[in-house]
């Protein structure tokens, strides 16, 4: 239309014809003749919104939905859902251990052994520390084989022998014994220090902790369960490496995880702090996702690591943490008061007195569940976004969901999404993808990409 009206404008422009100079003294005369102006008709038409032509993001979800066979949807359904009283039925399981450990006196009796070792409080703690996680382990090693052994092998999602497994087990309980101990050393040495103010310092050495923990883990504690090597040299490797340097990740190399020898699950993180940064993504995602899907997923947690979502669920996190370190010195001093004597209980500085206050924490944590959730829910969410702006592979995010129901459920309602859900249902994860794509559909990249069902 604009180029029409410009045409126009010139056409009447050069149309004013200028006449011959007559001489009439010294003074010239001009004679303008008029010439007609010439006509255009002008058609005005209503151009179609970017994007959103001939293409329905709901219905384009609705289609991805449907590959999943009914089958598969009512097992992923029944294993999700059965997490639902799992969580129920381990608060209550670490409750009635609590509660047998003090009215039993087992706990005074752990720590009156304790000081018969040493004279040294800050000794006596670790000796502690090391009764109570050997103790609550056996005790509770039954559930823990039937959650993570036999109902993961049940529902098809697990690859591991018992062996295997058990292995993993006795690794993670020696790093509990190291890690807790310590912990718990530093918090009752302030405790004994400080007393009525514990619980703010309580709070602060258990997010320091948790710093320290996410630097390591990269380099020290996960290795011990999967073998991490570099990822040989390809097309998919320099693309990864690509698209890290583009977004500032100071990680050289990718790195292959062997999680094929415990599920099918496909993963990947941008994990580390302080150096320890590292790109890795494990074999399944490899062997059962193209190129674009494979992207797709590395440029979501590359979304994680450019928004600094660590940073932010360390403050959070932390703040949580606070709250429930506090809650526990209310409901510590309250319920001393009633039954401390008959638990033989004395101070909040007597490690007698730990199993009483995981228990309060314990239930803390149950009743802020909705809150967390939500929490790393919308990081995720954001992860995604950041994922699509940056691959633009809408479809190979929406295959990738698919992959993931296998142990998500699909489509909850929102109120279960809301208190159950840590991260968004896969089919709001597809939608989300598709209303990206409508958005972006005239876009040349997408114009030649795969078609998306309807």
């Amino acid at each position: 239309m604009r180029f029409r009206l410009l045409t126009l404008l010139a056409a009447l422009v050069l149309g004013l014809g200028f006449g011959p100079v007559q001489a009439q003294d010294a003074t010239p005369s001009y004679s303008i003749v008029p010439h007609s102006a010439p006509t255009s008709k002008i058609e005005v038409a209503q151009l179609p919104a970017a994007g959103v032509s001939n293409f329905d993001p709901v219905k384009a979800t609705n289609a991805y939905l449907a590959q999943i066979p009914a089958k598969d949807r009512a097992r992923t359904d029944a294993y999700f859902e059965g997490g639902y009283v799992l969580q129920v039925v381990d608060l209550v399981y670490a409750l009635v251990v609590a509660g047998l450990l003090l009215w039993l006196k087992i706990s005074s009796r752990m720590r009156s052994w304790a000081e018969s070792i040493t004279s040294r409080r800050w000794l006596q703690v670790p000796i502690y520390a090391v009764q109570y996680i050997v103790i609550t382990t056996v005790v509770t090693l039954p559930l823990s084989i039937h959650e993570g052994f036999f109902r993961e092998h049940h529902y098809g999602l697990s690859n591991q022998t018992f062996g295997q497994w058990f292995g993993e087990f006795g690794i993670s309980f020696l790093i509990e014994i190291i890690a807790f101990s310590l912990v718990l050393t530093l918090i009752y040495a302030a405790a004994r220090k400080v007393q009525r103010k514990w619980w703010m310092w309580g709070a602060g050495i258990t997010v320091a902790f948790m710093v320290v923990a996410i630097a390591i883990a990269p380099v020290f504690i996960e290795p011990l369960s999967n073998k991490y090597t570099p990822l040989p040299e390809s097309a998919t490797r320099n693309a990864i490496l690509s698209l890290a340097r583009s977004q500032e990740i100071p990680a050289k190399d990718v790195y292959l995880v062997d999680a094929s020898r415990q599920s099918k699950r496909v993963s990947a993180n941008v994990a580390g702090l302080f150096g320890t940064t590292r790109i890795a993504l494990n074999d399944n995602l490899m062997n059962r996702c193209t190129p674009s899907e494979v992207l797709q997923v590395l440029g979501h947690e590359m979304g994680h690591y450019v928004m600094n979502h660590v940073g932010t669920s360390i403050t959070w996190l932390g703040l949580i943490i606070c709250l429930g370190f506090w809650f526990v010195d209310w409901g510590y001093h309250r319920l001393t008061r009633i039954f401390g004597a008959k638990w033989d209980v004395r101070g909040i500085d007597d490690p007698a007195g730990l199993p009483l206050i995981l228990a309060v924490f314990s239930v803390f944590m149950f009743l802020a569940t909705p809150l967390t959730n939500t929490m790393t829910r919308t990081q995720e969410i954001q992860a995604d976004l950041f994922g699509l702006n940056l691959v633009r592979q809408p479809d190979a995010e929406a295959k990738v969901d698919l992959m993931l129901g296998e142990y998500r459920k699909m489509d909850p309602s929102p109120l279960e999404e809301f208190v159950f859900f840590d991260h968004p249902s896969g089919k709001n994860r597809i939608l989300m993808a598709m209303r990206w794509k409508a958005e972006h559909l005239n876009d040349p990249d997408i114009m030649a990409g795969p078609i998306s069902p309807q």
